[in-house]
């Protein structure tokens, strides 16, 4: 595939969605398809005990490749550290952020402490009817894309363990993304081959956080492929929970974190009480 000639209207970038903690950990969330950055909404009144977040956000016409990406994440990254050079940096990406969380991860580990998983989608390429749907996505006409993003919805998400505002949050941020971009990222998805990352190299404690009731991607299987290649690793499987698992109602970022003793000594002797319930007013 050519790439297209990409628009610089707004820059890859971080989006601070609670009151900057400089002497906390740095939490770093690297989002799935829509790449709004928006979608770790529930999840902030529980991280924001122990962290300082940062969400990526990449513009809706942004087409750049993965090298591209992976360059622009880890000087960011490195620019926020850079500040507290003593506070140890998580890395969390989902889906879509997973497979760039791992190419970041590769190209410079040094920049981090810790790693969460949330159902990557590294399984992409390997299966058919997902390889076909990124195909036949770059020639259907912008009338059916939104056809097919309802299509979609069922396979993406459990709707009834959502709130109302999740489910709207969802549909929000995935109707954000052009046709062309929908496109070009599935393309990234496609051409991203996690066996050809060193993985058994990195020794960074990693946490896997996958969806039983995934029905868009084998993230148990995948998780577990995983966690066999990266050599301190665990996995949470979370029984009742789909792809965007975290939106759902139930599903707590903080406590799977606590719970599976992944919160280093750094971030505990940072802990604070959760000042108000997550909302999704993100400052840029």
């Amino acid at each position: 595939m050519t790439q297209p000639t990409p628009r610089f209207e707004n820059p890859v970038r971080f989006l601070t969605p609670r009151p900057v903690r400089p002497e906390a950990p740095l939490f770093i969330f690297l989002p799935g398809m829509d790449g709004t950055g928006q979608l770790l909404r529930t999840q902030l009144a529980g991280l924001e005990r122990s962290f300082d977040i940062r969400c990526l956000s990449i513009p809706p016409w942004d087409l750049t490749d993965w090298g591209g990406l992976v360059q622009q994440v880890s000087d960011l990254i490195a620019a926020e550290a850079k500040e507290k050079s003593q506070r140890s940096v998580y890395l969390c990406g989902e889906s879509f952020g997973g497979c760039l969380a791992l190419q970041v991860l590769t190209h410079a580990p040094q920049l981090f402490e810790r790693v969460v998983l949330v159902n990557p989608a590294s399984s992409f390429r390997r299966l058919l009817w997902m390889r076909l749907g990124a195909t036949l996505s770059l020639w259907t006409p912008k009338s059916f894309y939104r056809i097919g993003m309802k299509a979609l919805v069922p396979f993406l998400s459990e709707q009834a363990r959502m709130g109302r505002s999740d489910r709207q949050a969802l549909w929000d941020a995935m109707n954000s993304v052009p046709a062309k971009t929908a496109a070009w990222r599935m393309s990234l998805l496609n051409s991203f081959a996690v066996e050809r990352l060193p993985l058994e190299r990195m020794t960074h404690p990693v946490l896997l956080i996958t969806g039983a009731n995934d029905r868009l991607l084998p993230s148990k299987e995948e998780g577990k492929r995983l966690v066999s290649r990266l050599p301190n690793a665990q996995m949470v499987v979370l029984p009742h929970s789909g792809h965007a698992c975290l939106l759902e109602t139930d599903v707590n970022l903080y406590e799977i974190l606590h719970r599976a003793d992944f919160i280093d000594a750094h971030a505990k002797s940072h802990s604070i009480r959760a000042s108000r319930p997550p909302d999704d007013r993100y400052s840029k």
